[in-house]
């Protein structure tokens, strides 16, 4: 089960697709207020988004998946892990954060504003510097195309929404107590979440791996797919065996 980042949808995923769909049964979603779901005004928080992905998991009646999330869908994850780990095979947490900090939490507020006066749009192409490094921005294939036209597209009430869960995320203490095996996986350059950050987390759970991924930023399942693919079947291999 693929959840993608915020201002994203399941067009993310395609290169997973791709790379797992003889292997795997595959599932991915839209996040409320991104994509094809519906966008009610916020706020959200993370317990209604993980409700979400269950009241989903539930109407399809599958007991259990392997949850892949990217960004914010790491931290959906993160409270599918904390709150029904029952409900999970196993999780990979990619390129997120457990905890958003006071500075953090001082430029969403600002980004909200400008959303509210002025759309996505002034916002996108800082957006694809974090997400994407240069060279691969310059070469514009064409899920990079498909990505920068979801962002646009993300309804302003559901990005905001979504960003007021994030702004009160706090989860780095609680992770200790995850038992669900666990994969954490970071581009090199992320400079939004970046490598010291995936490195909290792996210390905090307890028997996690973790993996770099190279030459790559915020979106290293897109970047660098080929590696990042690998790095998930082996570890979905070692469960499974």
């Amino acid at each position: 089960m693929f959840s993608h980042s915020l201002a994203s949808s399941t067009v993310m995923w395609e290169p997973q697709v791709k790379h797992f769909q003889h292997s795997f049964r595959l599932l991915r979603f839209d996040t409320r207020g991104h994509g094809k779901s519906e966008a009610p005004e916020g706020p959200y928080t993370f317990q209604i988004l993980a409700d979400d992905v269950l009241a989903l998991l539930d109407s399809l009646e599958i007991d259990k998946v392997h949850f892949v999330g990217l960004s914010m869908g790491g931290m959906i994850g993160q409270e599918l892990a904390l709150r029904h780990p029952d409900r999970l095979l196993s999780l990979t947490l990619s390129d997120t954060s457990a905890r958003t900090p006071p500075e953090a939490i001082k430029v969403w507020e600002q980004r909200i504003e400008q959303v509210k006066r002025e759309g996505l749009k002034p916002l996108l192409e800082g957006t694809m510097e974090r997400w994407f490094t240069e060279p691969f921005r310059k070469r514009r294939p064409a899920i990079y195309e498909a990505i920068e036209a979801q962002f646009l597209k993300t309804p302003v009430a559901g990005y905001i929404g979504c960003v007021q869960a994030i702004m009160r995320l706090d989860n780095l203490e609680k992770l200790t107590s995850i038992r669900t095996p666990t994969l954490i996986l970071v581009g090199e350059e992320d400079p939004g979440t970046p490598v010291s950050v995936a490195e909290e987390i792996h210390k905090r759970i307890k028997g996690s791996r973790m993996a770099i991924i190279p030459n790559s930023r915020h979106l290293p399942n897109v970047e660098q797919a080929e590696r990042w693919n690998r790095e998930l079947e082996t570890f979905l291999d070692g469960l499974t065996r």
